[in-house]
């Protein structure tokens, strides 16, 4: 079985950044080649559905431990299990709105690398500007990725110890003493955490980087409009400079309405997902906090887990509201095409007549800007990011006030 590969038009293979390297690795959430066989596809769906299956035993293990530290009013060890189960879930539901997507969703990103992606040959600078935006990200990654190692590491110590941990905290409603049992669930472990891992990085990056791309684009057609003016204005061709920029216009309008259709695309192909996303992050945030807070030394895994989390809201946000700026200045972009002086020389009255409407109509098609949304429920912005930190730190306090009010009784 063999993953998509992304390829430019012309068939160059697009060298990946290592979060996306890593991430097209994960046999549920990047689909495959087009060139896969019937039966790879086949035993793809075979795994896929083996995957689900261990998904479902992980998810009732954690959920008898939360439900078990609950039924003793532990909230120290009920909030230790609780960072994985939300993470669990939202997997869960993300990898089944991937799985039944799976062919639009190798037609969207083949469209995304053909014609969206900056070719770093051809635009140099506009690429280094927008793959700058991506180093947060990456940061963001590498501290994903410190996270599950810290989870990996917990069999070693098993081993050292002569103990049988498992990597999270579960209950299994059988005896997992035996190692034949034990060694297989502890596999199942280390696989969903390096599922879930790659996924919780490589699809934020995946996202910020069509985000990044799209806005690029906005800016490399504004670019090319100011430069076609200035070479209009500098040639000076009277009876034709209104014919001139009206045509220049249209190309553009043409561009903008494909930039803005694939804009159309990735909403429909990620609406559900962030919604999803956004949805768990203010409880995962407010679990992660209070495990941090109580006992820092001990829980430094769930420190990093939390400044990670809130680094990737905070950074998809902003690549979300740098896209609604571009989008939202399109409408001027079309009233700054120096019209007036082309008025001001053009011999044509008809084509000066049929450039004023063209030029009202190109400004009222971008009146709006484009924004990511979670089922139209929220944008994703930077806004919508510092509201869920506040949310998640209003959970915090009601949470500490109840242990002190617990430590007190």
């Amino acid at each position: 079985m063999v993953r998509y590969v992304p390829r430019f038009a012309d068939g160059q293979k697009v060298k990946l950044a290592w979060p996306l390297a890593l991430f097209r690795l994960n046999h549920i959430f990047w689909p495959l080649d087009p060139s896969t066989g019937k039966w790879a596809r086949y035993l793809d769906r075979v795994l896929a559905v083996l995957g689900c299956v261990i998904f479902v035993q992980h998810n009732d293990a954690e959920l008898r431990y939360l439900r078990v530290e609950a039924g003793n009013r532990n909230m120290d060890e009920f909030l230790t299990g609780m960072p994985t189960y939300l993470i669990l879930v939202e997997a869960q539901f993300r990898s089944l709105h991937i799985l039944f997507n799976f062919e639009p969703l190798q037609k969207f990103l083949h469209r995304f690398y053909t014609t969206i992606y900056i070719d770093p040959r051809k635009e140099p600078e506009m690429f280094r500007r927008v793959d700058g935006q991506m180093l947060i990200n990456r940061l963001v990654s590498a501290m994903y990725t410190a996270v599950i190692s810290g989870y990996l590491i917990v069999p070693v110590f098993s081993i050292i110890n002569k103990r049988k941990d498992f990597l999270y905290s579960m209950i299994f409603p059988f005896d997992t003493e035996p190692l034949h049992i034990f060694v297989p669930l502890l596999l199942s472990n280390v696989w969903i955490g390096i599922i879930i891992d790659s996924m919780m990085f490589g699809e934020t990056s995946l996202l910020c980087e069509l985000i990044v791309h799209l806005n690029g684009k906005y800016l490399l057609l504004k670019r090319d409009l100011e430069l076609a003016i200035q070479r209009i204005l500098a040639k000076r061709e009277r009876p034709l400079m209104a014919k001139q920029l009206k045509d220049l216009i249209i190309q553009t309008l043409r561009k903008n309405v494909a930039l803005n259709q694939f804009g159309e695309q990735l909403e429909v192909q990620y609406t559900v997902r962030v919604f999803i996303m956004f949805a768990f992050a203010a409880a995962l945030l407010c679990a992660l906090s209070f495990k941090a807070y109580t006992n820092p030394m001990a829980n430094y895994i769930y420190a990093i887990w939390f400044c990670a989390k809130t680094v990737e809201l905070l950074s998809l946000g902003q690549i979300g509201s740098n896209l609604a700026y571009t989008t939202d200045s399109l409408s001027s972009m079309y009233y700054l095409t120096h019209w007036e002086q082309v008025l001001e020389h053009s011999t044509d009255p008809q084509e000066n007549l049929r450039l004023l409407k063209l030029i009202n109509l190109a400004i009222e098609m971008h009146s709006k800007p484009f924004y990511v949304t979670g089922l139209k429920y929220f944008r994703v912005s930077l806004q919508a990011g510092l509201k869920i930190l506040q949310a998640s730190f209003s959970y915090f306090t009601f949470l500490t006030s109840m242990q002190r009010r617990q430590m007190s009784n």
